[in-house]
């Protein structure tokens, strides 16, 4: 049968038939995944069309994925957090969900507390596998939604449970996300390891029938593809399964799930975490699914943050979003949950926008846009800055002068000011000497209260 797309303005065949392929021995892509070498990306050269969704946005699982793989969260730093990404994504919801584990009490009772804030956004949903125990956790709980296991490729169905097959693996997982419909809660699909899996042999007829089931029951099914291991590629013609315009066109266009009930969610193995994310958004994936500060099994999932810079680059600025809210973020994780973010990590490092180069320094002194990425201070309350060391020159010693006094027009040091150079000798003589580590705050402050006593009293408001 032919029907009308209204986007590509053109006929296209609607039915597709793709029965599920039950076989005896599993398929394991040797040829893309050759056993002890790095997975190749091959190309079939198959280009399928860029067709974002009217509306995206980002889910978030913190306190789910994010916690397989630090300590667990205290119930009060959920609590927290989950305030912080309310303000983060605005009243409008760019964060739409967050979903939680549902095993301990600790984690029940922090659904509970983000409950009771009556938050509209992000909406609390849950995770479980796919077996009845597990859906009566999710049912006591009394959410609207809940995510549910269902692994795709044949390394997990064959090897997770024993003696099982595609079509067992089918019929377990419709067996609860039937439990779920017939009490009315949205069951979301996680389709583990999708970029190993049969796509068209398993992936696609389970994707109808979800959408079978959906159409009968009334109730939305969701489906997230899990790039479970980081294989997704982002290239044009790239071939399965590995290729994420692939997997998402073929969601939409041969099982025909519409956009709004698809969510991508990656991991950085191969640091492409953020451009699959946004790749699966440019191909008509409504939902990004992430976590703060990119936490997560093994090297992490999407880091919300990033996605959150991607959503504006992508549809524009959003008076709805408050970006500051990220500095706020970073330093709650660092304070209160003592995790360790590497200095140089974007958006949320201790350094992401300092420099230790002279040259950059002084073009920094003239026209901050020369080496920053865009006014950190307005969007994320952090503004650029430096740290001495031998390369720094004297263009370095004053900005950071500058910078760390917030001295500006009259009262601002130039590189030529005698105090600069005798501070920047000072350094100079120390790496001479055989000094290897940059200079700290604490250091540069003292010069300064020596070198320039007409600063000594604001110089000395900055001390420990």
């Amino acid at each position: 049968m032919l029907k009308y797309n209204r986007h590509t303005r053109t006929l296209e065949a609607e039915d597709f038939e793709y029965p599920l392929k039950d076989v005896g021995t599993p398929e394991y892509y040797d040829s893309i995944f050759p056993e002890g070498k790095v997975p190749l990306t091959s190309f079939n050269q198959r280009h399928v069309p860029m067709a974002p969704a009217p509306e995206i946005w980002i889910t978030d699982t913190t306190f789910r994925d994010g916690q397989q793989a630090m300590p667990p969260f205290t119930t009060e730093q959920i609590v927290d957090l989950y305030k912080l990404q309310h303000r983060l994504g605005g009243l409008r919801g760019l964060i739409r969900q967050c979903e939680f584990f549902l095993y301990q009490e600790r984690d029940r009772e922090a659904v509970r507390r983000c409950l009771d804030l009556g938050y509209e956004f992000p909406e609390v949903t849950g995770w479980i596998r796919a077996t009845h125990k597990d859906f009566a956790l999710a049912k006591a709980m009394g959410l609207r939604e809940v995510g549910i296991l269902t692994s795709v490729s044949d390394y997990h169905i064959f090897h997770k449970w024993e003696g099982m097959t595609r079509r067992k693996a089918l019929e377990q997982y419709l067996s609860v996300i039937k439990d779920a419909l017939s009490v009315g809660i949205i069951p979301r699909c996680h389709f583990e390891d999708i970029t190993r899996a049969d796509f068209y042999g398993f992936v696609v007829p389970f994707a109808i029938e979800l959408r079978r089931l959906s159409e009968e029951s009334g109730i939305q099914i969701k489906i997230r593809a899990c790039d479970t291991m980081g294989f997704g590629v982002p290239y044009p013609g790239a071939g399965m399964p590995r290729s994420v315009p692939g997997i998402i066109y073929g969601l939409n266009h041969l099982a025909g799930v519409p956009s709004e009930l698809l969510e991508w969610h990656g991991h950085n193995d191969f640091h492409k975490v953020v451009v699959n994310s946004a790749t699966a958004w440019l191909y008509g994936c409504s939902a990004v699914n992430g976590t703060l500060l990119g936490i997560g099994e093994r090297t992490g999932n999407a880091p919300i943050e990033g996605m959150v810079m991607e959503y504006l680059t992508l549809r524009g600025p959003s008076e709805d979003v408050d970006t500051t809210v990220i500095s706020e973020i970073a330093r709650y994780m660092r304070d209160e949950v003592h995790y360790h973010i590497p200095e140089n990590q974007p958006f949320v490092g201790a350094h992401f926008n300092t420099t230790l180069a002279g040259i950059h320094a002084d073009g920094l002194s003239k026209d901050q846009r020369i080496y920053t990425i865009f006014d950190t201070k307005a969007l994320l309350g952090v503004p650029p800055g430096i740290r001495i060391s031998d390369k720094s020159s004297l263009a370095g010693v004053a900005y950071w002068i500058n910078t760390t006094l917030e001295l500006e027009g009259d009262e601002a040091v130039t590189k030529l000011d005698p105090a600069v150079e005798g501070i920047y000798k000072n350094i100079a003589k120390q790496y001479e000497s055989g000094r290897v580590a940059v200079m700290s705050d604490v250091e540069l402050l003292n010069m300064l209260i020596d070198h320039k006593p007409e600063l000594a009293e604001k110089a000395k408001t900055h001390l420990p």
